[in-house]
């Protein structure tokens, strides 16, 4: 699967978006060669394309609604998320997107060039070509893969259909975007070909909203064990292992600062969500307009993206991305018993309900680690004892495990008393 992922062929698709002009969210939608309108259709076609060769298994739609005005929304527009989905076997979906809008320097100008080859062409090429590759194979939970848009708007894509699948009860066991990954070059011209950025920290909403001093503190890395930081360090894990040469430099904050990606409406909604980005941003080639100053380029052009750089961080996604829905779902209601003083630790969870399930395994780590350094597998069982291996000065989770050895996330343990 990850050598079907060809730079060619994104590199194809990253200069098919260029073409359109302008990807702006106002732009034109009569148009079959200029705006955003011509864009989707084209997206669509592309992933219509891939649907046939995968004998129909992958299903292609169009998730649209009209945003009212407001904001960065001077009227109201119609905003249209492009969706293709490969159903699993399992009631368990995983999420992967990158937008498709682009933007000038001025926010609301809809008509200048904005080619957008990195902000986010990159990501919308990454997310076809990993659905055309993953659509040929059968996975355990269900894929979904998005082009949307209105990102440079305030997220609106990204926002509805979140809102829309927790209305749903949709059960997300994780979300991905992937938004500025195009380039492995920073301003100063050093190459950093075998490194991208994960952003993974799962803030609750409501201290997001009610307490923004805390928020400050769990952005910095206070709080180290939500669902985001555990998906996080599973992507770590998957795509170094499978993918050679290869780091994921995993920070503990939901984003970068004074930026957001559509990863967030997810976060926001208590999905576990994070984001991809090349190592070193250039703002010379984002969000501006195309022109030259004192000689030098400036804009979002396909001659700042390497292609290249993009296959690989389409094939750390795509490991990750078939690693989680191979594996069963991380346990639910783990637990640290907390009933005495002791040296021991003991763990409980309630069991899986995968049929190929074979066990579980105690992973556990220094306090301060940001990935799991240890790990005991423990059967099949639903309570475990840990030997001489103190609660007080580690960090637990607990890992499902099927009959392949696919193995889930980690589940962080709360701690439980028992009734008296």
């Amino acid at each position: 699967m990850l050598n079907a992922i060809r730079a060619q062929s994104i590199e194809a698709r990253v200069r098919k978006l260029v073409s359109f002009h302008t990807r702006h969210t106002l732009s034109r939608t009569d148009s079959a060669t200029v705006g955003i309108g011509a864009a989707r259709h084209w997206i669509k076609t592309e992933l219509d394309g891939c649907a046939r060769a995968s004998g129909g298994r992958l299903q292609v739609s169009l998730d649209s609604f009209t945003q009212p005005a407001g904001g960065r929304v001077p009227k109201p527009v119609e905003i249209v998320n492009v969706v293709a989905t490969l159903p699993g076997d399992q009631n368990r979906i995983y999420v992967v997107s990158g937008h498709y809008d682009s933007r000038a320097s001025d926010i609301m100008d809809a008509e200048s060039a904005a080619p957008g080859a990195n902000d986010d062409a990159s990501g919308v090429a990454a997310v076809m070509e990993m659905a055309c590759a993953m659509a040929l194979k059968r996975y355990d939970a269900t894929l979904v893969f998005m082009a949307v848009a209105g990102e440079e708007q305030g997220l609106l894509g990204s926002t509805h259909w979140a809102e829309e699948a927790r209305k749903k009860g949709l059960n997300i066991a994780g979300m991905i975007t992937n938004d500025i990954i195009g380039s492995a070059k920073g301003p100063d011209g050093v190459r950093h070909d075998d490194r991208v950025r994960l952003f993974a920290n799962g803030l609750p909403a409501l201290i997001e909203r009610k307490a923004p001093e805390l928020a400050e503190i769990a952005r910095s890395g206070g709080e180290n064990d939500t669902p985001t930081h555990e998906l996080g360090r599973f992507l770590k894990d998957a795509g170094e292992r499978h993918v050679q040469g290869m780091t994921v430099q995993l920070i503990p904050r939901p984003d970068r600062f004074l930026r957001g990606g559509d990863h967030l409406p997810f976060l926001e909604r208590g999905y576990p969500a994070v984001r991809f980005t090349e190592p070193v941003e250039n703002y010379q080639h984002q969000h501006q307009d195309v022109r030259l100053v004192n000689g030098a380029q400036v804009g979002d052009l396909p001659d700042y993206v390497d292609f290249d750089y993009i296959a690989k961080v389409t094939r750390v996604n795509a490991a990750g991305l078939a690693s989680l829905a191979l594996a069963p779902a991380a346990p639910r209601e783990a637990a640290i018993e907390v009933a005495q003083l002791e040296n021991d630790t003991t763990l409980r969870w309630r069991a899986n309900g995968e049929p190929d399930l074979a066990g579980y395994r105690i992973v556990w780590r220094e306090l301060g680690a940001p990935t799991w350094q240890y790990s005991r597998d423990a059967g099949n069982v639903t309570r475990f004892t840990l030997r001489g291996v103190s609660k007080d000065d580690f960090v637990f989770g607990v890992v499902a495990l099927d009959r392949d050895g696919n193995a889930s996330p980690a589940a962080f343990p709360r701690p439980w008393r028992p009734q008296k």
